[in-house]
């Protein structure tokens, strides 16, 4: 009997599983568009300020916050936020004569948020302050989105909506928003572990007024100790150094603001606890 060699019919030849792709991540709220940029800028500071950040729950938090100034009077601040798959953020402030109140609610989905905020509701007077967000992921490196303001009270009513589209690269991240109100644009860039930087440029239409700035973060993780600073094309300089206290949950800053054109100088420190 001979040897019988047995082909496969063509056709037949074992095919490779289709490569799955991973699912667009969540872009985010839009108030965080900038923020890899805005972070490495120094936050302004001018007198004393006491922050108390308390967790309650996996859930919710509290914090309190009291700050002097020889500018003005001096205020409290008590924000308490609910984090979940649907966020709830009441915020009262108390300072001097005014009280205001804010209601925040988000919703994230696996590659989009929308986000609704009230301000200052009052049915009887007919006024209200509605913002409303919503990003879309539609690749892993690319977020586009908008914003859109409107406003009412007795006598007025307007309405403002702004565009918005993030890239994120590897190293660095680009971010612009456009509308009828103006436009922010904003670069970041990581050049390493402990050097940071960020470029900014806004242009408000209705002041008619432009600013380009730039701001570097240093970090010096064997001194625990943050630095940043700033410079812009309205002539101000500044600067805030962090200090961790580990073990203790307690930061302290100190920071220093100059501006040149119109001869103002303030500094600030602050005690973070929690």
């Amino acid at each position: 009997m001979g040897n019988t060699l047995g082909l496969a019919p063509m056709g037949t030849f074992p095919r490779r599983s289709p490569r799955r792709e991973e699912p667009l991540p969540n872009p985010g709220s839009f108030d965080e568009l900038h923020r890899l940029c805005k972070d490495v800028f120094p936050a302004q500071m001018e007198g004393v300020k006491l922050v108390v950040n308390k967790v309650l729950s996996s859930h919710f938090q509290v914090a309190h916050t009291v700050h002097m100034s020889a500018l003005g009077l001096p205020g409290y601040h008590l924000h308490a936020a609910y984090a979940g798959d649907w966020q709830l953020s009441p915020t009262e402030t108390q300072q001097a004569k005014f009280l205001t109140w804010q209601f925040d609610g988000e919703y994230r989905g696996d590659d989009y948020t929308a986000t609704l905020t009230l301000g200052n509701p009052d049915l009887i007077g007919e006024s209200v302050i509605m913002v409303a967000h919503f990003l879309q992921s539609l690749t892993h490196r690319l977020v586009l989105g908008g914003e859109l303001v409107y406003h009412r009270r007795p006598g007025e009513e307007g309405a403002i909506l702004t565009l918005a589209g993030k890239y994120s690269a590897v190293h660095w991240v680009a971010t612009l928003n456009v509308g009828s109100g103006g436009a922010h644009a904003s670069y970041y860039h990581r050049a390493n572990e402990q050097v940071q930087v960020g470029v900014e440029f806004e242009a408000n239409t209705r002041l008619q007024d432009t600013t380009f700035s730039f701001g570097y973060h240093l970090t010096l993780p064997q001194a625990n100790m943050v630095f940043r600073g700033l410079v812009d094309s309205n002539w101000c300089v500044g600067a805030v150094l962090e200090k961790k206290m580990p073990p203790l949950p307690v930061t302290l800053a100190l920071g220093a603001f100059l501006n040149h054109w119109r001869n103002r100088f303030h500094c600030g420190f602050s005690i973070t606890v929690g």
